[in-house]
């Protein structure tokens, strides 16, 4: 990471500036983000997914991990189920609600893990990646100390104290492969980027911004 990008990750004070810096990343205005390898910008799996994800960011939601749904054989032979998968971190509890509430009415599964002062839920992971029928990949779970480190360095106390201490959701699709996608589509309803058109309920409009102040 360059010393300029360090400092502005250092210069966010507030977690609207963490998910406008994010949503940058995703976009490839930065070439990196502090939890992540440096130089590098979301896997290609992940291109499609880029919009509804900085939505999210800059709607409350910063976002740290996903993938697409998708199922099928690898160039090593190997069979591969994937669910669609979001992992994130919200601060404001009416942030909160509203995506727990938009995911419950799609289907869709969720986990918390609140790290709030006090202690509060802590659901166990769920499995969203198989190869030959084995589990690969999962979403969800505690986060160590050492570990929200190792996601956030650099930034400044007060923000990491913030997000260290949030609540952390992850959103996943019932079943494997393209028909989980639709989970995209239930979370760009909910940020704004896609707006209901009664002709044709999941076309999808201009982006407009966050829905929530």
């Amino acid at each position: 990471m360059s010393r300029s990008e360090r400092q502005r990750w250092r210069s966010a004070r507030t977690v609207a500036d963490l998910g406008e810096l994010m949503a940058l990343w995703l976009e490839g205005e930065l070439g990196s983000w502090p939890g992540y390898m440096p130089g590098c910008g979301p896997d290609d799996e992940t291109t499609h997914l880029v919009p509804t994800l900085a939505a999210l960011c800059r709607a409350g939601y910063v976002t740290t991990q996903s993938q697409p749904g998708c199922i099928g054989t690898s160039t090593d032979g190997l069979w591969w189920e994937q669910r669609a998968a979001l992992e994130l971190v919200v601060t404001d509890p009416k942030l909160f609600h509203r995506l727990i509430d938009t995911a419950d009415a799609a289907g869709l599964s969720v986990r918390i893990n609140d790290y709030r002062p006090g202690g509060g839920v802590q659901d166990q992971p769920v499995v969203v990646t198989t190869c030959d029928s084995e589990p690969v990949t999962s979403f969800g779970g505690r986060i160590s100390r050492a570990h929200m480190a190792i996601q956030w360095p650099g930034l400044h106390p007060d923000l990491y104290r913030e997000v260290s201490t949030g609540m952390y959701v992850s959103i996943i699709a019932p079943e494997y492969g393209k028909p989980g996608e639709q989970m995209w589509v239930v979370l760009d309803f909910l940020t704004g980027h896609r707006r209901h058109d009664p002709a044709d309920p999941w076309a999808s409009s201009t982006p407009s911004g966050p829905a929530y102040s």
